[in-house]
């Protein structure tokens, strides 16, 4: 499995949006600059993270974006499915949305649910403080001679 681009920056842009937390408001410009991401991409983004409760856009003097909830209440199963929909590796669980030739003989496709809460489950334990935390530096591990 692998996080499509937009994914991808949605994750990159809420961590920049959490560096902010308890500070200024930030302008979509500035994300996009301290993100290192096209302006039109954060725009897209900011929309999408808005529509999911996430972000949170004020108006006026003093306006910007800021986390629309605690970092620590936000997960990266939240952004994710901010951009994505529901998190599923196969679209045979999602009802009405399928079309595969073995559907009437798959005896896999009851377990994809719990697949599926599993991986949404660990998505769903990474909060937003962890993935905006500077990294620090891990110690170096020496290899056996």
């Amino acid at each position: 499995m692998r996080l499509s681009s937009m994914a991808d920056y949605a994750v990159v842009t809420m961590s920049v949006a959490a560096r902010h937390c308890g500070g200024a408001r930030v302008s979509a410009t500035e994300l996009a600059e301290e993100a290192g991401l096209p302006l039109p991409t954060v725009q897209k983004l900011v929309s999408l993270l808005g529509r999911a409760g996430l972000l949170r856009s004020v108006r006026g003097a003093g306006g910007g974006l800021q986390l629309a909830r605690p970092a620590a209440a936000i997960t990266l199963a939240d952004i994710v499915e901010a951009v994505e929909g529901p998190i599923a590796l196969t679209a045979c669980v999602q009802a009405g949305k399928h079309d595969c030739a073995l559907e009437d003989n798959c005896t896999v496709r009851p377990h994809w649910g719990a697949v599926n809460e599993a991986l949404r489950g660990a998505l769903a334990n990474v909060p937003l403080t962890q993935l905006a935390a500077t990294p620090t530096a891990e110690p170096v591990r020496k290899v056996p001679a």
